[in-house]
């Protein structure tokens, strides 16, 4: 997908790039290309929303820096970090195409994302991560524990690289390191995504990283960024990207769920017990899981419930509930999803918990027009599937 526009749209941009490393032989295995440009690369991007031009910036900074590499001969053994704004559209401006498309087949290209996008733009963040994986590209996670109540997200994007937050490695460990580097470590175990340690310093820093559980790491003790090097080494690249992505025609937690597990019917009394179980399951985990909910047209909230969900946000985790035709007051801190009337979710009824240790799902439809007796469900905790169905919801979660 292409599209069109004056070339005085594109802002003047650089590339400079910093190393990457292997953190026990300090050998190169990749390069993040950084902005550089009339600003600090914070203050180009709030410019740039202000006058609603990230666009077209975040295109100049993703050319300068293929155009960098491509240049440099920097090849496909080495890993190419690329930063990138998740709601820039996937359309490919007609100026950039025929580099996109060369850096396609001559690198190998990881595009790196922050926390910050994971909670606040899930479905633009869905979407930029079908974008790469079509093409064959990695996902990094960057700046990871700089919010926990992120952590719970990962599982929905299966990054290739997770990087870690810089205070990570140059702080004394706390409780919360802890709780970070188990939901980090969890991931990676379940998934063989690289840990990248950030802000690595000196020695000590060095060793840190390592016990937290990074094979690779970035910082001043490994070069600051600048042009690439005239040679370049050849290496045996240690990011293994992902190559699989599910692909479905636009489905529902209840379609992906009964395609592989049976169904049975109940009543909407029995179902609401399995609802609060879950519900309470996530309020007891401390590592702020999301929690993501369907409500039928014209569904009343429980005091209960409300209750249950203001709780969870208030400790940070992501709580999203969807209905059709008007957004549904759960409580403080929910994000409210109003989809449009007669959407296909209107007669679900979903309840979806992932955490970084925990998965749960109850997804119904209503089949009859008693709810007492009208439900086909199905409970699972398999972990794929649960994370499947949510990730079917957080496609229509936009930014609050």
């Amino acid at each position: 997908m292409t599209s069109r526009g004056s070339e005085l749209d594109a802002p003047r941009v650089a590339a400079v790039y910093q190393p990457v490393v292997h953190l026990e032989t300090g050998e190169t295995v990749g390069y993040e290309a950084l902005a550089r440009g009339h600003a600090a690369p914070t203050e180009m991007l709030a410019q740039a929303r202000a006058a609603g031009s990230i666009a077209a910036l975040d295109w100049a900074c993703r050319d300068a820096a293929l155009a960098g590499a491509l240049g440099a001969g920097l090849g496909n053994s080495l890993t190419l970090f690329v930063n990138v704004e998740p709601d820039t559209p996937s359309a490919i401006p007609d100026r950039y195409l025929a580099r996109v498309q060369e850096a396609g087949s001559a690198l190998r290209i990881v595009l790196e994302v922050t926390e910050r996008a994971v909670l606040q733009q899930p479905a633009e963040l869905l979407r930029l991560v079908d974008w790469a994986r079509e093409r064959s590209w990695g996902i990094a996670l960057d700046d990871i524990g700089e919010n926990p109540g992120s952590l719970a997200m990962m599982p929905f994007l299966e990054p290739d690289v997770i990087k870690l937050d810089l205070r990570l490695v140059q702080q004394r460990p706390t409780a919360e390191v802890g709780l970070i580097m188990s939901a980090v470590l969890a991931q990676a175990e379940r998934t063989g995504a690289a840990i990248v340690a950030e802000g690595v310093e000196d020695e000590r820093m060095r060793e840190a990283a390592l016990a937290l559980g990074a094979t690779l790491g970035q910082g001043w003790m490994y070069g600051r960024p600048q042009p690439l090097p005239a040679e370049l080494p050849v290496v045996d690249s240690v990011v293994r990207l992902h190559r699989s992505w599910p692909q479905h025609d636009d489905p529902t937690p209840f379609t992906l769920v009964r395609s592989a597990l049976p169904v049975r019917r109940a009543g909407k009394r029995q179902l609401l017990s399995v609802a609060a179980h879950l519900e309470e399951q996530a309020v007891a985990w401390s590592d702020g899981p999301v929690v993501l909910s369907t409500f039928q047209d014209g569904e009343v909230v429980d005091a209960s419930t409300t209750d249950r969900y203001s709780r969870l946000a208030d400790r940070g985790s992501f709580v999203a509930a969807l209905r059709n035709g008007g957004a549904l007051v759960v409580g403080a801190g929910v994000r409210s999803v109003s989809l449009p009337a007669g959407h296909r979710l209107g007669d679900e009824w979903s309840v979806v918990v992932v955490g970084p240790h925990y998965a749960g799902a109850l997804v119904a439809r209503q089949v009859t027009s008693d709810p007492q007796d009208g439900y086909d469900f199905v409970v699972t905790h398999q972990r794929n599937l649960v994370v499947e169905a949510g990730r079917s919801l957080l496609r229509h979660v936009t930014p609050a």
